[in-house]
């Protein structure tokens, strides 16, 4: 179980979101967003050492309001394997140094997110310990989640998602794509048949609107 710790970061979360972003394809803001927090949930580590977080913010630089998702994991060591993910560092008040990294890019969050959607998890509230959070639903295909599955491959960032591959479950098996919303769309589940697990959630808007949308999606590679 995760512990929500009560203290401070340096730089804070936003301040290092607000100089990452723009680099990205997804991103459609001004050249120095304005972030305010929107949202979001964790998972937890099973082995304790990673913080995970799906953080929701929305950007008010450009010419109206844009919602995105961005998943992170938190570290007390660098990770060479997701080196080309890092956001940046922070002093944690009491963890210290936390290095901070694009979780699409990190094997712990893509393993943990295809356990979610395969049902071996729960997603947890984001700001407090050992509490799950009931407005994140996960729905499965009619094939559902292969056992075995596991990620990293290669990440790749579109225009609104970004995809991550995830390697067969076996021999027989077909790759697999896992595609992370980052624009978010309020709207329904995915209902093409394309789906084998899916994951939807609710963040704020601006208004006091709750919307709920697609945060991700497990499909065959190439479907």
């Amino acid at each position: 179980m995760a512990v929500i710790h009560r203290t401070t970061m340096s730089p804070g979360k936003l301040e290092l979101l607000a100089a990452w972003m723009p680099s990205k394809p997804w991103y459609r803001g001004g050249d120095a967003p304005l972030l305010a927090k929107a949202g979001g949930f964790r998972i937890d580590d099973p082995e304790g050492e990673v913080g995970i977080e799906f953080m929701v913010v929305t950007d008010t630089s450009g010419d109206s309001p844009v919602t995105y998702q961005v998943p992170m994991t938190y570290r007390g060591a660098p990770l060479a394997a997701a080196a080309d993910g890092l956001i940046g560092t922070s002093e944690h008040g009491v963890l210290g140094r936390r290095w901070i990294y694009d979780g699409a890019h990190d094997a712990v969050l893509v393993e943990q997110l295809l356990a979610l959607l395969a049902g071996r998890t729960t997603a947890q509230d984001q700001n407090a310990s050992d509490a799950p959070d009931p407005t994140v639903k996960v729905l499965s295909g009619n094939a559902g989640v292969p056992a075995g599955a596991a990620g990293p491959g290669a990440v790749t960032d579109t225009a609104d998602a970004t995809v991550v591959g995830v390697g067969p479950a076996g021999p027989q098996e077909p790759a697999l794509a896992l595609s992370l919303v980052r624009v978010l769309v309020p709207g329904p589940a995915v209902t093409d048949g394309s789906a084998l697990g899916q994951l939807l959630t609710r963040w704020r808007e601006a208004d006091g609107a709750e919307p709920r949308g697609v945060f991700a999606v497990l499909r065959e590679e190439g479907a």
